[in-house]
């Protein structure tokens, strides 16, 4: 699932040590667009996911990719949404291809990356292409 709107808090960290090794959980909340807007919560787990969210500027738009887990405690019903992706968000633009890294404003001076070159059309000839099997008692497709 995806929400997007503006990064308005962070979340303390906590960390400890489990059998498996060190873990961190630290969170967030953004504050949803529209007619009436909406604070909403999330957890992330993992150093990685942690950082993500603390090197985005406050009040920035974002984009949160999240899924929503429900578990019971003492007949209580308690609902998490772990991010599992937080992401500058651009109306219009398409996300960044990892999703991970907030790249921040270029460094003063610094020129935009020219637009990749387009790949060249195919031009092989597939209807001359040989036969790949060439044996017919086998059975395989290549």
């Amino acid at each position: 699932m995806e929400i997007t709107g503006k990064l308005i808090q962070l979340l303390p960290e906590v960390s400890g040590e489990s059998p498996r090794g060190p873990w961190v959980r630290g969170g967030f909340v953004i504050e949803t667009d529209g007619e009436y807007p909406r604070k909403v919560a999330f957890t992330a787990f993992g150093e990685e996911r942690v950082a993500m969210a603390k090197n985005i500027p406050m009040g920035s738009p974002v984009q949160v990719t999240f899924s929503p887990e429900s578990r019971e405690f003492n007949e209580k019903w308690y609902t998490d949404l772990r991010a599992s992706r937080i992401q500058p968000y651009v109306p219009g633009q398409m996300p960044a291809a990892n999703g991970y890294a907030w790249q921040g404003a270029a460094p003063a001076g610094a020129q935009p990356a020219a637009a990749p070159a387009q790949p060249a059309a195919p031009t092989a000839n597939f209807a001359a292409a040989p036969q790949m099997n060439s044996n017919p008692d086998d059975d395989l497709p290549f």
